[in-house]
């Protein structure tokens, strides 16, 4: 998939090179790194392909403008609110969105004391990995193919992550429960360990349950989207 009217002037160089050494520990010369570029499937005759610019693109919003994430806090519980206490499309690389998908969500969430000294700076009452892993596979693993957004909505009683496109490869939210994973970006799926939270093992969702029960997987074919839904303690 070509990103028309992308160009090697739009890869984040400095970023690339960190990632190929730190990878292959091979030097990665400027004079050879186009080459590199290409042979890791990133680019084709000087054309950027969605995953070299997702991982390593920078002016996202010139070649991809349409690429960003719909972050709404709410007042309730009703997406249908027209009163909000903030909002913000969040932008950037992959790893970039991650870290502020999460702080975004994170910054939202009360923190208890949970038995701990009165100095402490509390716990968090959804646990830290259980958004690491939701966010994480929303970045990799939804439709790209559909022009939509990623949605972030954090209401008072559940926190909600809506990915356009349907689950790939006939999986199943039952599946999901049990750890199986199937592919669907594999450029995105092979690279993101190196520049995100992500093991690529299939055992992220596993480690979220144990962690917090408390997730429901919603796959609706007909408006082609997949919503995780974490329900927040009640107050």
């Amino acid at each position: 998939m070509l990103v028309r009217g992308s160009s090697f002037e739009d890869v984040n160089w400095e970023k690339f090179q960190a990632f190929y050494e730190k990878k292959y520990g091979a030097p990665c010369l400027p004079e050879d790194r186009e080459r590199y570029f290409c042979n890791l499937g990133l680019a084709q005759d000087g054309t950027l392909k969605l995953a070299g610019a997702l991982l390593f693109g920078k002016h996202l919003q010139r070649i991809l403008p349409g690429h960003f994430i719909t972050a709404i806090w709410f007042w309730g519980d009703d997406v249908a609110e027209s009163d909000y206490r903030s909002s913000e499309n969040l932008t950037g690389t992959l790893d970039e969105l991650y870290r502020k998908d999460f702080d975004f969500i994170y910054s939202k969430l009360q923190k208890v004391q949970n038995g701990q000294s009165f100095n402490s700076l509390g716990v968090p009452e959804v646990p830290p990995i259980v958004l690491t892993e939701m966010l994480v596979n929303a970045l990799i693993h939804r439709d790209y193919f559909i022009q939509d957004t990623i949605k972030l909505f954090v209401f008072q009683r559940s926190i909600r992550i809506i990915s356009p496109g349907k689950l790939p490869n006939s999986l199943t939210e039952a599946q999901i429960r049990q750890g199986i994973r199937k592919k669907r970006n594999n450029l995105l799926d092979s690279f993101a360990p190196d520049l995100m939270d992500y093991r690529g093992a299939g055992s992220g969702i596993l480690r979220a349950l144990k962690a917090y029960p408390q997730i429901d997987f919603i796959h609706d074919t007909e408006a082609e989207q997949f919503t995780v839904i974490i329900h927040r303690p009640a107050t």
